[in-house]
This record gives structure tokens, sequence and C-alpha cells, in this order.
């Protein structure tokens, strides 16, 4: 190990830039165990200095998928600046220029519906010290109705959302084995725990995650392992940029009802995505036997009302709401 206090050595390296993960544009990044190396570099050969400095021993790590943007970016910055170490991944870390400036953070990337790349990811992370939280963050929404949807946006909705996520978790699970401890938190969704029309197949993918949580947290507490959902509401940020769209005219009335509902706070509120970045950080520190966090005050106060009503009532409450006509005579 290299001594805690900081030292330079004056080198000079002609490698190929590829074995190296950058960082920005003049500069790449490697871990020997605890020790950070940054390497300047000109065109595609290192040929500059060397800082090593090594990581506090006290000091947790988080790795965090679908950092690049939203709630990802927002928790990535709480928890650095918490005195945490980050791992940020996203899918092009070559084009991140906020969260490379930031000490204790480290860029890989990760496209979670690609199972080589976790392999790869996961092994470098691992490589450059423990880790003690997984924050399953990535995923995006697939609005509209099913049958305007195509096959492939359905299969590639739960490859992200659900698939991708389980990977991510199968991945870490023996490395949790193996150290006897671990967390994993997942980005889920108010849609994971009431539902909405108008996003059927988005909905059904959070709630295929918090059945997967609720039943992961029995097999994985022996190994003293904890999992958590966390669940957002609205959120002020990039989400609806990746959010894909498909309509149909059939129901418009329905849409614009759900966005009055959106627009006044019945249905939704949006919440900085700052504010459900320190739920995250509850969810990762109160050490509490909690499964559920809804973040943000619509995921609070929607799924305390589903819980106290029921959920047919719930769901029949907010079928009036939306003026909608039921197929049952009775009804």
């Amino acid at each position: 190990m290299f001594p805690r206090h900081f030292f330079k050595v004056r080198i000079s390296l002609k490698v190929p830039l590829e074995p190296f993960q950058l960082i920005n544009q003049n500069s790449a990044i490697l871990h020997f165990g605890y020790n950070t190396v940054r390497f300047g570099y000109d065109h595609a050969f290192v040929t500059s200095q060397i800082c090593i400095t090594q990581k506090e021993s006290n000091m947790k790590t988080i790795l965090i998928t679908g950092a690049s943007a939203g709630l990802g970016k927002a928790t990535a910055k709480l928890f650095q600046a918490k005195g945490w170490n980050v791992i940020a991944t996203m899918r092009s870390p070559e084009k991140e220029t906020e969260l490379n400036q930031l000490t204790n953070l480290t860029l890989l990337p990760l496209d979670i519906t690609n199972s080589e790349q976790i392999v790869k990811t996961v092994q470098a992370a691992l490589e450059s010290g423990d880790i003690d939280v997984v924050f399953n963050n990535a995923g995006y929404g697939l609005i509209g109705p099913v049958e305007s949807h195509t096959e492939e946006q359905i299969r590639a909705q739960f490859d992200t959302n659900f698939f991708g996520n389980l990977a991510v978790i199968r991945a870490f699970i023996p490395y949790f084995r193996q150290r006897n401890k671990g967390l994993f938190i997942n980005t889920t969704s108010l849609c994971g725990l009431v539902s909405n029309p108008q996003s059927a197949i988005y909905n059904a993918s959070k709630w295929a995650m918090q059945g997967l949580a609720e039943s992961l947290s029995y097999d994985l507490a022996q190994f003293n392992i904890g999992i958590k959902n966390v669940a957002p509401g609205g959120i002020k940020s990039d989400f609806m940029k990746a959010m894909q769209v498909t309509e149909d005219k059939a129901y418009e009335a329905t849409v614009a009802k759900m966005t009055e509902g959106f627009q006044d706070g019945t249905l939704m509120e949006f919440t900085d995505a700052e504010k459900i970045a320190e739920v995250v950080y509850q969810a990762a520190t109160d050490e509490k036997d909690q499964l559920t966090y809804p973040a943000g005050n619509d995921a609070v106060r929607l799924y305390a009302k589903r819980l106290a009503e029921g959920p047919e009532a719930y769901r029949i409450g907010l079928t009036k709401y939306l003026n909608l006509q039921r197929p049952y005579p009775q009804a």
C-alpha cells in the first residue's frame, strides 16, 4: 500500500489510451486497489505526471447506474458531498462534464442491457476497492395505450427497467455474499405502488421491481444483505426527455383529464431531483428494516391514500375521478 500522505512521481509513458477509462478530454483513470492513478495525456498516448492518493479506509462506496442526469446525477453529487466514494456509471461517460470534476468520484461505462459490459464494469468497479451500496437507477418511461406500442418497445422497456436492473443485482450478489454484507437500492416509482392509465407497461416494469425486491429481501437477509426501493413520484429532471410516447386519439379525453391532474397536483407533483436523492441517502444510511421509501409529497400522499382505502376502493376512486365508463352494470 502507498502511504497516506500525497506524493507525486514524475515519469514518461507511451501506452495506448484504450485501456484507460476517460474522465474528461484531458485525462484518463486507472485503479490499483485503493489507489487512484490519474494520467494526463496527449492524443493517443500518456506522457505526463502521475499523482497517487489513497482512499481513506473508513469511506464507504456506492455504485450508481444511470448517473448521467436527473436523480442518478443528483445522488452521485450528494453522496460525494457526504464523504462517500462514488462510482457513477452511464452509457457515455466520456460526454460527462460535471461529475468528472469531483474528487472521490469515478466514471465507468455501463449500459445495463449489455450483459458483457455489466460483467466488465462490475469487475472494474470491484478492482477499485470494496463497494457497500449498489443503487440501481437506470430506467425510462414508455407511455401510451398498450395496443399502440410495438412489441420491440414493450420488450425494450422490460429489458432496461427490469431485466437490466436484475442483471446488475445478480452480478453483485456473490460479492456481497462473500463479504457477508451489502445493500441494494432500486429506483422504482410511485407507479410501482399505485397505477395510472396510459402507462401500463411502465407500471408493470416497476411493479415487477417492487415484487422482486420484496421476495429477494427474504433470500438475501440470511447473508446480511439488504434491499430497498425508493419510489419517487414526479421528478423535475430530464426523465421526460427520455420518455417514449405513443398515442391513440380514442384516449384523448382520458389524457386530458390526466394532464389536468398532473398540473394541479392531484395525480402527481414534481419534486427536485436533489430532494429525492436525500431519500436515497436516508435509505442507504438509516439501517432500518424497511423495503419501500415513497419519495416526494405526491408519492407519500398517494401511497398512504391507497393503503388507507385499500387497492379496490382506490382504483374505483381513480376511475371516477377520470370520468371513465365502467364495464360492470352493478358499478
